[in-house]
């Protein structure tokens, strides 16, 4: 993953905000959207593209667009700050592969405990029988 190339490369738009702003909210638009095309981007390899779409599939569009809004401030500058943070973010966390699990065994001995407990549950079981003469 090289940063500087994906900051070239990411599209900006500003879009007006919804919900409550009262005179504001008509003439300021201060919501930012972030597009990124996944499958054209430099910055990224074969095999980081790959994963991406398969841990972000449910954020990557059908044309391989990753869009992301922020519209928590009222600060173009601030959102845009945001959304960046975020988008670098959620890279980082979606290309971290994950350890391969080793399968381990029971020790003897857990296992001779879990036979013992077992026998021990059976016995108080069979102590709650009536007894037939």
């Amino acid at each position: 993953m090289k940063v500087e190339i994906l900051n070239s490369e990411l599209n900006f738009k500003a879009v007006r905000s919804s919900g409550a702003g009262g005179q504001n909210v008509n003439k300021v638009s201060s919501k930012m959207v972030l597009i990124f095309d996944v499958a054209t981007s430099q910055g990224l390899d074969d095999a980081e593209k790959l994963l991406l779409q398969t841990k972000l599939k449910t954020k990557i569009s059908q044309e391989n667009l990753l869009i992301l809004t922020c519209d928590e401030d009222r600060s173009q500058l601030k959102n845009k700050r945001i959304i960046i943070k975020r988008f670098f973010e959620m890279l980082e966390k979606a290309l971290v592969k994950p350890k391969k699990r080793i399968a381990t065994k029971s020790t003897k001995g857990a296992n001779e405990r879990r036979i013992q407990e077992k026998k021990k549950a059976g016995e108080i079981k069979s102590g709650r029988k009536k007894l037939d003469f």
